[in-house]
């Protein structure tokens, strides 16, 4: 998965929603085609450079550099709404003036993704979630205080990054009364956070609220100055920093902390689901669209999910049985990953250092499954203190500029907690060949600048659980206890089919949830939390992982059906990931053209 900031990207190129599969249009002659597509490779750079302009936030994170750093958007003013509504309709109006007949199949390609990625804006732009803008994440003041740290999207590696930082801190208290703003006219319409969600938004920002100041998150670039900055550099940062979170930033958070606590927390909600608001059940339909570009329902997709929970406790029990079956599989699920030997470390280097030796391992079998991996770097770090709390392990893309490298951050709360036998089918998600391999390898391929940032739900978390599954090509898997830590991670998956659904769609209660995680994987009270407040949070979201997997399984055994001895996963592999994220139905559509030239 990826960091709660990334769930707002801008490019996200999502379909099932009923644009279908456009026939490809005759060839064009030569020069017509140049101009054609001369005109979409502009519209398409405008659209990116407009969007970044609105969001700088995203621009940190894709671009790195200090173009976008000392800006912050307030993505939920109704002003800024209006200008990503218009921006919309205008890059709508601009593809429909194009000629389609005149553009290749790339460039129509294209055409179609940028059409998507406007429709799908605009649908979403219709329901209000700018309402609910704080949920138990923390919202805007939890990602400054993540960026805070400077191993995340924001640099401070120079005086200059530390004064940019200091001014997008400034913004908060803007960002805050917005916040505020919003939530009074939330609680007005009905449109309010489900009360666990804000009980626990309230343990997750109470520190930004309360911290001394030489304790304070904001205050993190102060208590690890650079070795290259003078004491001067060192008294004027400090100064600065310093009377900022004094004067301004304490008391906004503090005034967000008493509003969320006496205003709006005994006016949340007892449901859990999208379906306990005005209109909630078309908001959760546009929500399954926007994650698995599928025309999908609710009620099919929670099907599926029974289906593989199924599917996955038969092959689990094949591994309870190996260690003499004893007990029900839940009891074998909660308990075997408990054991002593499972559990080795003692100190947060240890967990890395383990990740590091997994790496080394796929490292070697990499060039068996692929013909290339991205040029970036992937680094293996902890979660930031701020965030541990509310986290999963997560990646975070490089900056195109080189700046930054990819890193797979892993939480750990209590190194004596990691259990080893699913750590290797994290690393292969989280990771490579997970997201690092699709999303950093996305950032380098030779398209156009905004089809490098395309983010689909559906094929990059599908992507990088399907990338889960190559442990079996990679040999990583033939230990029972690695294997069964795939599994469960896999059951994790199919679990979040038939939760994220029933929390949204059938009326399920938070502790419904709860309950049957609990039952199904065999994991505890707490981690059951904060998985079903994090399907909560983010409705739609989670489907993606197992549609999408299941779909790229789909296909390559119908390229190995039809190409039998000629198929190569490294062909097959190339064949995804050559055209960035793109919705499934064009990526059927995709192999499907594939398979028949060959």
């Amino acid at each position: 998965m990826h960091k709660p900031l990334s769930r707002r990207r801008l490019l996200q190129a999502a379909g099932g929603l009923g644009l279908g599969t456009q026939a490809w249009a005759a060839p064009a002659k030569p020069q017509d085609d140049k101009a054609a597509g001369a005109r979409l490779d502009a519209i398409g750079a405008r659209y990116l450079a407009n969007s970044l302009a609105l969001s700088p936030l995203m621009g940190s994170e894709l671009m790195g550099g200090e173009r976008f750093e000392d800006k912050l958007e307030i993505a939920i003013a109704p002003a800024h709404q209006r200008q990503q509504k218009a921006l919309q309709q205008r890059l709508l109006r601009e593809l429909a003036s194009l000629p389609q007949a005149q553009l290749d199949p790339r460039q129509q390609l294209s055409l179609q993704l940028l059409r998507r990625q406007a429709q799908l804006r605009l649908e979403d732009l219709a329901f209000p979630a700018a309402l609910l803008p704080i949920d138990h994440y923390g919202g805007m003041p939890v990602t400054l205080a993540q960026m805070a740290s400077g191993q995340g999207t924001q640099a401070l590696d120079t005086p200059r990054q530390y004064r940019h930082f200091l001014r997008r801190l400034a913004r908060l208290p803007e960002w805050n009364r917005q916040a505020m703003a919003n939530m009074r006219q939330g609680l007005r319409s009905g449109i309010v956070q489900p009360r666990a969600l804000i009980e626990q938004a309230l343990l997750t920002l109470q520190p930004l609220a309360s911290a001394a100041l030489d304790q304070h998150p904001y205050a993190q670039p102060l208590r690890q100055f650079p070795a290259s900055f003078s004491p001067a550099e060192r008294a004027d940062l400090s100064r600065r920093y310093e009377q900022e979170i004094r004067s301004r930033l304490l008391p906004s958070m503090q005034a967000l902390l008493r509003f969320l606590h006496q205003d709006y927390l005994p006016h949340t909600r007892a449901s859990a689901g999208l379906s306990g608001l005005p209109n909630g059940a078309a908001w959760y339909a546009q929500r399954i669209h926007e994650a698995t570009s599928t025309r999908m329902d609710a009620h099919s997709i929670h099907a599926l999910g029974l289906s593989e929970v199924a599917r996955i406790h038969a092959e689990m029990a094949k591994i309870h049985a190996l260690f003499g079956g004893q007990g029900s599989l839940s009891e074998f699920l909660r308990e075997q990953p408990m054991r002593p030997e499972y559990r080795p470390f003692r100190t947060e280097q240890e967990v890395l250092d383990a990740y590091a030796r997994i790496n080394e391992q796929v490292v070697a079998a990499l060039p068996r499954l692929f013909h290339r991996g991205p040029k970036a770097a992937l680094e293996i770090r902890a979660e930031p203190e701020i965030s541990k709390a509310t986290a999963s392990a997560h990646y975070m893309s490089p900056a195109v500029d080189g700046s930054r490298p990819g890193v797979f951050f892993e939480v750990i709360m209590d190194p004596r907690e990691i259990a080893t036998p699913g750590m290797t089918s994290l690393f292969l998600h989280e990771g490579q060949p997970g997201h690092h391999f699709q999303i950093a390898l996305q950032q380098e391929l030779p398209l156009p600048d905004w089809r490098r940032y395309i983010y689909n739900d559906a094929f990059v978390e599908g992507w990088a659980l399907y990338a889960e599954t190559l442990g079996y090509q990679m040999g990583l898997y033939e230990d029972p206890m690695t294997r069964l830590g795939h599994l469960s991670a896999d059951l994790h998956r199919a679990v979040r089919l038939v939760t994220d659904t029933g929390l949204h769609a059938l009326g399920w209660t938070r502790e419904q949830s709860m309950q049957y995680m609990q039952q199904t994987e065999g994991i505890d009270a707490a981690e059951a939390r904060r998985a079903t407040e994090r399907y909560m949070a983010w409705p739609g979201q989670a489907l993606a992982y197992k549609i999408g997997q299941l779909k790229m399984l789909a296909l390559r055994e119908q390229a190995q059906k039809r190409l039998g001895e000629r198929f190569s996963h490294a062909d097959f592999h190339a064949q995804l990931l050559e055209d960035g994220a793109l919705p499934l139905d064009l990526l059927e559509a995709k192999i499907e053209r594939w398979l028949a030239a060959g």
